[in-house]
C-alpha cells in the first residue's frame, strides 16, 4: 500500500443501513460523487473499500447496495439497484436476513444488496404462500426457489 502523504489521513466512509453514504459523518449527496464512490466501491477478504493511490476502507451497517424496484420478467428478476443501475437477479440468491428482511445478489454476483420496503412488498407480491407450512417460495421458469433464513 503507498504511504499516505505528510498531513493526509485517510477518508471515513461508510455506507449505512438505507445505501446513503456518509464522509466523515456528512451524508454524500452530490450525484456524482455517489456514482464514483458507487462505482469503484470493491470488496476482498478485507472488507469494503475504493483503491486510488491507497486503499480507503469504507464502512459498510448492512449492505452496499439496496433495491428500489423488483418485478418478475420473463422467467427471471428484473431489480432496480439504489445507484440507478438496473440488474437480472438469480432467484437462488434470494434469501431472509434477520427480521425476514430479504436481500440477494446483484452486479454478477459480487455484491450483496437488501431489498427496500417497497421492493420487499413487490417481492412478497410476487411470492406464494403456504398457509399451513408457513413458508413462502417463488415460482420462477418451472422451478421453485423457498424464501428462506439464510443459516
Amino acid at each position: 500500500m503507498a504511504a499516505l502523504p505528510p498531513g493526509w489521513k485517510l477518508p471515513d466512509l461508510r455506507i449505512d443501513v438505507d445505501g446513503d453514504w456518509y464522509d466523515e459523518g456528512i451524508q454524500v449527496t452530490h450525484p456524482g460523487i455517489l456514482a464514483n464512490l458507487r462505482g469503484n466501491l470493491k470488496k476482498d477478504a478485507e472488507g469494503y473499500f475504493i483503491q486510488t493511490r491507497v486503499r480507503i476502507p469504507v464502512r459498510v451497517d448492512d449492505a452496499p447496495f439496496v433495491l428500489t424496484r423488483i418485478e418478475r420478467q420473463g422467467e427471471g428478476l428484473h431489480v432496480v439497484v439504489n445507484d440507478g443501475t438496473e440488474d437480472t437477479v438469480d432467484p437462488a440468491t434470494v434469501r431472509l436476513g434477520r427480521g425476514d428482511v430479504p436481500y440477494c445478489a446483484v452486479k454478477g454476483g459480487d455484491f450483496q444488496a437488501r431489498f427496500s420496503r417497497a421492493a420487499t412488498f413487490q417481492l412478497l407480491a410476487l411470492a406464494e404462500y403456504d398457509e399451513a407450512t408457513g413458508r413462502g417460495a417463488l415460482r420462477l421458469g418451472g422451478r421453485e426457489y423457498p424464501l428462506a433464513r439464510a443459516s
